[in-house]
């Protein structure tokens, strides 16, 4: 029985005991907890069977020509940005991610990050460590409002998207969205209102959620010109991929006052370092900025739960391809007419 050679080149502490359960002794994992490729043996590259590759690692054209032996690359999660889907499709390799394991957990992220704001837990909180009697006082925290009637704005409604806004729709919120990849009379069947453009969701939203895949196309997609066109007191929440939105611009905007409050699970650079002026300014508890700014590491896909099935997903996805040549989830289309 063939032993295929998988390599996990960002596991990053992680040991591969969920993967070994699925694949049995059928795979041979090379495990390395590296950033940069040029860490890992350019042999490890050339005879590895597959990857399974996390979102630490980038896999770059120059690393794909390295990939003498590999058949697939499966990507330890949705976003798959940091894979070269193009550079892989010419050279004859699959990509496939893992859209279905934690859709639930970062659709209650988002609602949870909404609800931190709006109903001023960070606020109360701080108040009563700093004064359990004068603090002891529901007004003038500067966010909080009524969810009920107001205007939940999804960017984008794939899988995500709507997990959101139909949690969104349980608080009485209004839903709209834009998203010009569904077919026309997508709105008929999922019962929400369809904007044609995005300058029109942005008008008539009182909250606005991201959820669109990072490419050339959507980078820094929320820049000063367009938080220009959020409604004003409004607020922004993130929990897509921190490429798609300026930070420096959604400071600016928070500064202003143009917008109320945002809640970011993710950064443009991860680990934060160095530290944008968004982040500092949080950390340094500046009084602009109190009970406006909500952050998390990248975690709402977490529970160990959608853990488990991520890790297992993606070591199922591998064996399938391998053990029976069966393509699941297939990201870059066209890589079967190039391979060897």
């Amino acid at each position: 029985m063939q032993t295929y050679k998988i390599l996990v080149p960002d596991a990053h502490l992680r040991d591969l005991a969920i993967e070994s359960a699925v694949s049995g002794d059928q795979f041979e994992y090379l495990i390395y907890d590296e950033t940069d490729p040029s860490a890992i043996p350019e042999q490890q590259w050339r005879e590895c069977d597959g990857i399974l590759v996390w979102h630490r690692m980038r896999i770059a054209p120059q690393t794909v020509a390295l990939l003498d032996n590999c058949k697939l690359i499966v990507r330890v999660g949705v976003g798959f940005d940091n894979v070269d889907v193009d550079a892989c499709r010419k050279a004859g390799i699959a990509v496939s991610n893992v859209p279905n394991y934690g859709t639930t957990e970062v659709a209650d992220h988002a609602i949870a990050m909404m609800l931190y704001l709006t109903r001023g837990l960070g606020t109360y909180e701080k108040r009563l460590k700093a004064d359990p009697v004068k603090g002891f006082v529901a007004e003038g925290a500067p966010v909080v409002r009524r969810l009920r009637g107001l205007t939940f704005g999804a960017i984008g409604l794939g899988r995500i998207g709507t997990a959101v806004a139909r949690r969104a729709a349980a608080f009485d919120m209004k839903i709209t969205y834009y998203d010009p990849y569904l077919p026309e009379g997508h709105e008929l069947g999922i019962g929400f209102e369809r904007k044609q453009t995005l300058e029109e969701l942005l008008a008539v939203s009182d909250i606005v959620s991201l959820h669109v895949p990072l490419s050339s196309e959507t980078r820094a997609m929320i820049n000063d010109a367009l938080l220009a066109q959020f409604r004003d007191n409004s607020i922004f929440i993130n929990i897509a991929r921190g490429g798609l939105v300026d930070i420096d611009a959604l400071y600016r905007a928070l500064q202003s006052g143009k917008l109320a409050a945002a809640g970011l699970d993710v950064l443009p650079v991860e680990p934060p370092s160095p530290s944008p002026a968004l982040l500092e300014a949080w950390r340094n508890e500046e009084d602009w900025l109190a009970g406006r700014f909500i952050v998390s590491p990248h975690a709402a896909f977490y529970s160990e739960a959608g853990y488990v099935d991520m890790r297992t997903f993606s070591a199922e996805i591998m064996l399938d391809f391998l053990l029976r040549n069966k393509i699941r989830n297939n990201v870059n289309p066209g890589w079967e007419q190039n391979s060897h």
